[in-house]
């Protein structure tokens, strides 16, 4: 359950009062089964997983919440095939090719027939509120996907004003000068992979994986103006993960120091196991989240 990606968002903890009944906002909006002719659904399911009815979990100051999908698999080439026939039929018995907006009425009919065959894909997604400091934090390094949990959870609560995080310092500026040799804050050091782009339109970009970023060869691309658009960093020896230019943490891992609490003491249940797993998750992203925000100046939502 350890989340693998941050997408961040800053809502104002002024509105913490109105999380009270939360679960009953959600019970208002879980996932549905998808209909026979429905490409898609969102709604919000239990973070223990299937078979369980709580939709929010809370320990102390962070609430954990889960968002589930299903989606219909129709590749665009079946339709286009199924079409096709369609018109080709239309050809030899009546000797004619439709227009556009037949075709569009045709196109229509052929996903008609097609939706009710298709496959569904199942999806789930992630996310915790910390309600001290007014994070939204999703498990995702999509912006659309990340997004689209928020819009959902805005939806279910009637009013949700969280909004993308910003900085007041240009994380690629100083991503770029701590490859060029700057020091980096306390408690940070450069992991093994970065990206470098040339800031032009089109212009050329350099992805480096398992390669010390100090390294001469590298800085000899920042000589070039390149700048840094990602940086692999480790925090503390506990964390390891790599920012981006858009502010998104990507590939983070919970490093052995951390994880070897979880081998201590005994836990019956799969709520035991969330439980230990999301204690100790929150703990330490709150430390890193802070340390970043002195960092970066990372912003608050305005109430």
């Amino acid at each position: 359950m350890f989340f693998r990606n941050l997408t961040l968002f800053r809502y104002p903890t002024s509105i913490n009062g109105s999380l009270e009944n939360l679960e009953e906002s959600l019970a208002s909006h879980v996932l549905k089964p998808l209909g026979s002719l429905e490409l898609s659904t969102r709604g919000f399911v239990s973070p223990f997983g299937r078979g369980d009815t709580v939709l929010s979990h809370r320990i102390g100051d962070a609430v954990l919440l889960t968002l589930g999908g299903e989606d219909k698999l129709l590749p665009s080439s079946v339709v286009n095939d199924a079409l096709t026939a369609k018109l080709d039929h239309l050809q030899e018995t009546e000797g004619r090719r439709p227009g556009g907006r037949e075709r569009k009425r045709i196109k229509d009919e052929v996903l008609t027939d097609l939706l009710p065959r298709a496959f569904a894909r199942s999806s789930r997604s992630s996310a915790y509120l910390d309600l001290d400091q007014g994070w939204a934090v999703i498990d995702s390094s999509s912006r659309k996907n990340a997004e689209n949990f928020v819009s959902a959870l805005r939806e279910a609560l009637g009013s949700f004003p969280a909004v993308p995080v910003n900085a007041e310092t240009s994380p690629r500026a100083l991503m770029t000068s701590w490859i060029a040799g700057e020091p980096l804050p306390e408690g940070f050091v450069l992991g093994d992979e970065c990206e470098l782009r040339d800031p032009v339109d089109s212009g050329a970009i350099i992805k480096c994986r398992r390669q010390e970023l100090d390294a001469d060869e590298v800085r000899e691309h920042l000589k070039c103006g390149k700048q840094a658009f990602q940086v692999a960093l480790v925090f503390e020896d506990r964390l390891s993960f790599v920012l981006g230019e858009d502010l998104v943490i990507r590939k983070l891992k919970f490093l052995e120091t951390v994880t070897e609490a979880l081998e201590q003491g005994d836990r019956d249940s799969q709520r035991d196991e969330v439980d230990a797993v999301f204690v100790l998750m929150n703990g330490e992203l709150r430390i890193l989240l802070k340390r970043l925000t002195e960092i970066l100046g990372f912003s608050r939502a305005e109430a």
